[in-house]
């Protein structure tokens, strides 16, 4: 069943982790097809991708372009399984739950990592806990949405979620919250299973390299909420 997944990867400055998130990928879905959409990192991530001896592996190098959303899309774009996931290039400690997602899309449509559930939980710092709670919380109650984890990032779907909606290429996380919302709209069986986010790696992250690209990414995300529900 694995060998009918597609897992994308947005990558820029991860050569610290990329590797290990391919490894794990290869080990806990054999047959796998893994598309790295990297945009143009200088810290030499595209050479170690090259490097990587896997057949079912497509790296797609962005010079022009950078963003998670477009590189979301120029995945699904290439993606041939039946099967199509999402998982944040440095965490492939969370890569072993891909099995058990893959079993609940059985009688689900789609298939989400979930902090907020029974079982979740989230091992980051206070402050980066507190708001991603909080973001959540607040998408939840604005968007009339039965998810807990609406910026989970870490998914999988059937193809066919992709006759209903399709991801608008534009902005950073919060895509993924308009994505699964209007997945949700459409009738789709959404089902969260949970896990525990770990520490950075890096320990730290890009949408919060500091506090003031973390309060822009904020604001961009509450604007992308009312729009949200301004277009229903």
């Amino acid at each position: 069943m694995s060998e009918n997944v597609s897992i994308i990867l947005s990558t820029y400055n991860e050569k610290l982790s990329i590797e290990f998130t391919i490894s794990e990928l290869v080990k806990n879905l054999p047959g796998v097809e893994i598309i790295v959409v990297d945009d143009n990192s200088p810290d030499g991530t595209l050479d170690i991708l090259k490097k990587i001896k896997y057949e079912k592996l497509k790296i797609f190098s962005r010079t022009k372009t950078r963003g998670l959303a477009s590189a979301f899309l120029l995945g699904l774009i290439n993606a041939k399984g039946k099967y199509i996931g999402w998982v944040d290039s440095n965490m492939g400690q969370v890569v072993k739950k891909f099995p058990e997602m893959l079993n609940n899309l059985e009688k689900n449509d789609i298939v989400i990592l979930s902090r907020y559930v029974n079982g979740g939980k989230d091992e980051r710092g206070k402050f980066r806990v507190l708001v991603s709670f909080m973001l959540n919380k607040f998408s939840k109650i604005i968007l009339r949405s039965k998810v807990n984890d609406l910026s989970s990032g870490i998914f999988l779907m059937k193809r066919n979620v992709l006759n209903d909606v399709v991801p608008i290429a534009k902005g950073h996380g919060e895509f993924i919250i308009e994505f699964l919302y209007r997945a949700e709209k459409k009738g789709n069986k959404i089902v969260e299973i949970p896990y525990t986010h770990p520490v950075d790696l890096e320990g730290n992250s890009k949408s919060f390299p500091n506090l003031g690209k973390f309060l822009q990414f904020g604001f961009f995300y509450f604007i992308r909420l009312v729009q949200m529900v301004i277009r229903e």
